[in-house]
Order: C-alpha cells, then structure tokens, then sequence
C-alpha cells in the first residue's frame, strides 16, 4: 500500500476518529491552540507518534498545498468490495445507491463527490482502476475527511460492474446531455447506480450502453456542461429527495 499524507486540521481531526491506522502525526512547531489542542489530545489518546516539525517540512508534506500546521501519515488508503458496500446497505435496512465515476480525472472533484456522497447517505462510490483519479491526499482535503467515512471500491472494468449491480437489483441512471428526461422527471427511488462521467467527455459510449436510463440537467445559460461534481450533487439529493418523498407517502 502506497503512503498518504492526510493534510489539513478538519481531515486528520475525521481520520482519529475512524479506525484506519495512523503511522505519525507531524504538527508545526509551538502550535497547541485551538483544533491542533484537539488533535494532540486523541493522538495520544491512540498512542500515535507525535512529531514536531518546522513549516517547511509541512510544506514538503503537502506538496505544497495548504496544510494548517498539521499532516497524518497513513499506510494507504484500503479499498472496499462491492459486497461490502451492499452489506452496508443492509445493515442499515435501505435499498442501495451507489454512485458510479466514469473516468473522473480531477481528485478535487472526487474528492468532493465523496464529500456529498458522505453527507447524502450514499452506500458507497465506485471508481475504475485506470483513468481515473485514486484517493490521495487532495481527495483527502477536498472531501474536508468525509473518504474516512465512504466505503470506495476500485474495480477494473465500469461497464462490467454494472452488469453485476444490475444483477443485484440495481436500475442504472446515467448523467448526459443525451439524456431522454430531466432528472426531475424521472423516477429515481428504489435500489438505484448513478453514473457520473468524466469532466470533458462524460460518460463513455460502452458506459452509457449499459445505463438503464439517461438523465440530464437542464441548461440555459451559454456554458453547456456543469462541473462534474457539482452535477453529481445535483442528481445524488434528488435521489434523497424523492425517496423521502415515498417514504412519507408509505
């Protein structure tokens, strides 16, 4: 497993209160105030190595990118099954939804499409070994460590997978512009896979082949795509929405 550093005060803060292995926690030197206090304190709570180091080491850490004064050294990040998600969904008693990244190149933006997958309930996110962001330190930041709580599988073939979530009982809704309905007029409730495609190309044509349903957004300004996770949000709580929605109706 490849070494990750997890930068950023709120990310670490949600990693010490996961179970995942922590290597050592590398603080800037003289820093005890505020959520770096709290951050000490379950650290030694966890027995986990404490190392003071100066700003350029944290620098270094983080690739530059802004770390607050703090970095966790992880292993790895471990990836889930696909019966792990499934399981999820059954212990909690709820028909699964799965969101399905096509491609996403962006960590930032897998990064924040876990974060809203995190917050919505989603079971888990699925992700292709190839082409495709891997969970980093970005996602680790730009998720503010919502990854800590989102069971990510990695699976080697998009379209063959859904051939096996559709087995499961799943019905497959793809996000493109070639979509039959929008989204809202689409009924999304039940055991569902939603698709999200790449930033540039969305969703490739063997994906969207096997799709049950295209959906799509509406547009009417003169940008004629969204950002990708700013789709995904969009679709993932309508989703919330209208299974809410059943469920008061039942």
């Amino acid at each position: 497993m490849e070494e990750v550093y997890v930068i950023g005060r709120n990310p670490v803060l949600e990693l010490l209160k996961t179970e995942k292995e922590i290597d050592k926690i590398y603080v800037l030197k003289g820093d005890r105030k505020g959520s770096i206090k709290k951050i000490l304190g379950k650290a030694k709570d966890k027995n986990i190595v404490i190392q003071e180091v100066n700003k350029s080491k944290l620098d270094e850490l983080s690739e530059g990118k802004v770390h607050q004064g703090v970095a966790a050294l992880v292993t790895g990040f471990k990836y889930s099954t696909i019966e792990d998600i499934f399981e999820k969904a059954k212990v909690l008693d709820e028909n699964p939804f799965i969101v399905i990244l096509d491609e996403i190149e962006d960590p930032h933006n897998l990064g924040a499409i876990i974060r809203t997958c995190e917050c919505a309930g989603v079971h888990g996110v699925i992700i292709p070994k190839r082409r495709s962001a891997r969970v980093n330190q970005t996602v680790y930041k730009s998720s503010a460590g919502a990854v800590n709580h989102v069971l990510v599988s990695e699976v080697t073939n998009i379209s063959k997978t859904i051939e096996i979530l559709k087995d499961k009982g799943l019905w497959i809704y793809g996000a493109d512009l070639k979509g039959k309905n929008y989204y809202y007029k689409e009924s999304l409730t039940g055991a569902v896979g939603l698709v999200i495609g790449n930033e540039g190309k969305g969703i490739s044509r063997i994906v969207s082949e096997k799709c049950d349903v295209l959906i799509r957004i509406p547009m009417f300004g003169n940008i004629s795509s969204l950002n990708a996770s700013t789709s995904a949000a969009i679709l993932i709580y309508e989703v919330v929405r209208q299974n809410d929605e059943k469920k008061k109706k039942e």
